[in-house]
């Protein structure tokens, strides 16, 4: 059964986790657009269609990393769970830290779900099933 493909507004600063992620998700079987901006500000401006984002798509999944210049992950993740427009978007964090407190913290913040970011590609890959899982469990409850 074909699906439309979703947009995936990625928010990650760091180059290499791009890259990685962006295999990751080449690896999986999901039907995506992926869209990227490299900072919180930008990524809340993208969500509310302001600035250069006024043409940005509405994204079905935000995949969030919490180290993010201007505006940190857990300053935005507040942000869009606190929004009536945005609160139901689910949000992923991809994380380098797998420290509790960030982890706590994140699912206080209403994070949907929380991926530790492995080190290699190889890791990488099985994240992301662990990804389409989540999505897919995701549409049968919506």
């Amino acid at each position: 059964m074909e699906t439309d493909p979703i947009d995936i507004l990625l928010v990650e600063d760091n180059p290499g986790d791009v890259f990685l992620i962006t295999r990751m998700l080449e690896e999986s079987s999901l039907s995506y657009t992926l869209h990227r901006v490299d900072n919180g500000k930008s990524a809340t401006d993208f969500l509310r269609n302001l600035r250069s984002y006024e043409q940005a798509p509405f994204p079905q999944l935000i995949l969030l990393d919490l180290n993010l210049p201007i505006m940190n992950g857990k300053e935005v993740l507040a942000d869009i769970k606190t929004d009536q427009k945005l609160k139901h978007i689910p949000v992923i964090v991809l994380s380098t830290s797998n420290a509790p407190e960030d982890i706590e913290e994140s699912y206080r913040l209403k994070a949907d779900y929380y991926v530790t970011k492995p080190s290699s590609f190889h890791e990488f890959a099985g994240k992301a099933q662990d990804i389409q899982d989540f999505w897919l469990q995701w549409q049968g409850r919506n």
